[in-house]
């Protein structure tokens, strides 16, 4: 099966408590390599959470992130400036002795004055059984994110393997072609060596027999049939590949390895002009194919 290893996908879950935010993305990796961050108070879920992407993704580099925003309202925190205060009173004990102000400090004069108190908002986060209890609905919002997120590249992999598909019948046609040419290129080999022989005879003795089976030698050298055989054998199981459930980019990179070595034994023992244009367009062909397939899981 081809999937995408590029893809995004967020999922939000609204609860009483509390609103859960997911986002994860996915680029292309050689290995698996997944990353996740959560909130201090959830660091427990990190090894679920890992575990529930893995089921998802075989290959790639997935960034998973965890935002969890609570409901109740931030709680004020009220601080009394002590120094302040005790430096206010002294000064209006002073003054009152020397008859400038009458009565005592009240609660209101220090309310009136922003120095006396400190007000905050005290953040407000989860104690640690308010954590356990929201902890099914993250690896909840997890799950709805990385299937969102499969989503995406099984779409994307759709395109991957249509554009692989149609390269893969291009370069079957190429095979075919070169399989052809390199024929008539041996035929016109036996025929020029035939004819050098003929030509030679008239100034030697050779034996007839050894050379007739010296050229057929000579030709068999440039004989690619194991070789286009083995081709149509690994674009076969390339096939099968694409058609089947597992995840099978590793595998397609290797067979394009196999391919392109098949390509150059080929190129090493054929001859003609036609054959080597041929080989060219093959081999470019291969490297397209190795160049999408980097994107494949």
């Amino acid at each position: 099966m081809i999937k995408s290893m590029t893809g995004f996908a967020s999922f939000t879950a609204e609860g009483e408590r509390a609103a859960i935010g997911v986002t994860i993305r996915a680029v292309n990796h050689r290995y698996l390599d997944v990353q996740v961050r959560t909130p201090a108070s959830f660091a427990g879920l990190e090894g679920r959470l890992r575990a529930l992407v893995q089921r998802r993704v075989s290959r790639g580099r997935v960034e998973l992130a965890v935002a969890v925003q609570y409901r109740e309202p931030p709680s004020p925190e009220v601080e009394l400036n002590q120094a302040f205060v005790t430096r206010l009173a002294e000064a209006i004990e002073k003054a009152r002795a020397g008859g400038v102000v009458d009565g005592k400090l009240t609660p209101g004069d220090l309310v009136r004055l922003p120095q006396a108190l400190v007000i905050k908002e005290r953040p407000v986060g989860p104690d640690p059984a308010e954590s356990d209890e929201l902890g099914p609905a993250v690896e909840s919002a997890v799950e709805r994110a990385a299937g969102e997120l499969d989503l995406m590249r099984a779409r994307e992999g759709e395109h991957l393997k249509e554009d692989l598909d149609g390269r893969r019948l291009l370069f079957a046609g190429l095979v075919d072609r070169i399989r052809t040419a390199a024929e008539a290129g041996r035929a016109d080999l036996q025929q020029r060596l035939a004819e050098r022989v003929a030509e030679l005879s008239t100034l030697l003795q050779p034996d007839p027999a050894a050379i007739a089976q010296e050229i057929v030698r000579t030709a068999a050298r440039s004989d690619i049939s194991e070789e286009v055989v083995r081709l149509r054998a690994h674009l076969s199981q390339w096939e099968a590949m694409v058609e089947g459930d597992e995840a099978c980019g590793r595998k397609l990179d290797f067979l394009l390895q196999e391919m392109n070595r098949e390509i150059n034994t080929i190129a090493a023992k054929s001859n003609g002009v036609s054959v080597s244009e041929l080989i060219v367009e093959a081999k470019a062909e291969l490297e397209k194919m190795r160049e999408q397939v980097q994107n494949v899981e």
